[in-house]
């Protein structure tokens, strides 16, 4: 029956079969309508897909066979949940616009716990990997342009493979995957001029502040900065709240634990972006030489977009 419901579904790659041409004939046979009824009840009990998620078990596998499933999905964010890992899964994700962005990147954060498989990004048939199984580290979200490749989710051989989930949430932006410090390449380096006007723009929140304090959780390789913000120009998600005592606004955001922040006197502009629901610092100057790079570029014409900078 397994097997029967495999192939129900269709192989990687193959087409489903030609309907035949309308037209008056005999009924099929009352066995025959057994069987496609089985068929179809057991391919729907394997596993449960929407346009953004997907949740399936390795249990649908024979043990001997290699089996490669294919997964697509269709939305901007969404998770992925494989129940009992065997084989490998290959996961498409693409955007639900229409035409699609030129530049795409996809963001993927492991779901706490998510084992028994490695996650590699798939692109020209070269396999990259991203998140390694039995690595214990925090699920740091990974970003990294996604113009025509894939996920290639394989899971890893065990003796046991009860008690394992591998999982994670994904979301597709139309941003390039430098766009914000919280990338692969190089993520707590400063950045440049024509990167802090940039963010300026297209930042999901901007606000010119102090860092009141600065938190660690090593176990999850990550630093909460608290923010005292004086000047709110921008916050796409609930990431700033009226000060309980008034005059400004509180918050806090998430860097990563190597770049070492720490309190300091002096006001910064802080921009980044929503991952995942959390607030991800961006570039972040300190505001005297925002005011500066800001003003040369408006004297030359090359601010991409307008704000007040007292």
């Amino acid at each position: 029956m397994r097997g029967a419901a495999r192939a129900a579904r269709g192989r990687a790659g193959q087409l489903w079969p030609r309907p035949p041409a309308p037209g008056p004939g005999p009924p099929p046979p009352l066995p025959l309508l057994l069987l496609l009824a089985a068929l179809l009840g057991g391919a729907g009990a394997q596993y449960s897909s929407d346009l953004c998620s997907w949740k399936g078990s390795g249990l649908t596998h024979e043990a001997h066979r290699k089996e490669v499933e294919q997964v697509y999905l269709r939305c901007a964010a969404g998770s992925v949940e494989w129940v009992y890992p065997t084989g490998a899964l290959i996961v498409n994700v693409r955007p639900n616009t229409f035409p699609p962005p030129r530049l795409q990147t996809l963001c993927i954060k492991p779901l706490k716990g998510s084992s028994g498989a490695n996650i590699y990004l798939e692109k020209t048939g070269e396999l990259k990997l991203l998140v390694r199984d039995g690595d214990r580290g925090p699920g740091r979200v990974s970003c990294f342009g996604f113009e025509h490749g894939g996920l290639f989710v394989e899971a890893a051989p065990q003796q046991d493979i009860s008690r394992r989930i591998t999982g994670f949430q994904y979301e597709l932006t139309g941003r390039p995957a430098g766009s914000d410090l919280h990338a692969l390449s190089a993520p707590c380096r400063p950045c440049g001029d024509a990167e802090v006007l940039l963010a300026v723009c297209t930042s999901d929140f901007v606000v010119r502040g102090s860092i009141q304090n600065v938190t660690h959780a090593p176990e999850q390789q990550e630093s909460t900065i608290h923010l005292h913000v004086s000047r709110l120009y921008r916050q796409k998600s609930k990431v700033f709240w009226p000060a309980p005592e008034g005059g400004g606004w509180r918050g806090r955001v998430l860097t990563l634990l190597e770049c070492g922040v720490r309190p300091g006197r002096g006001d910064f502009l802080f921009t980044g972006h929503m991952r995942f629901g959390e607030a991800r610092l961006g570039c972040a100057p300190r505001f005297r030489d925002f005011q500066r790079l800001y003003r040369d570029a408006e004297e030359r014409g090359l601010n991409p977009c307008e704000m007040g900078t007292e």
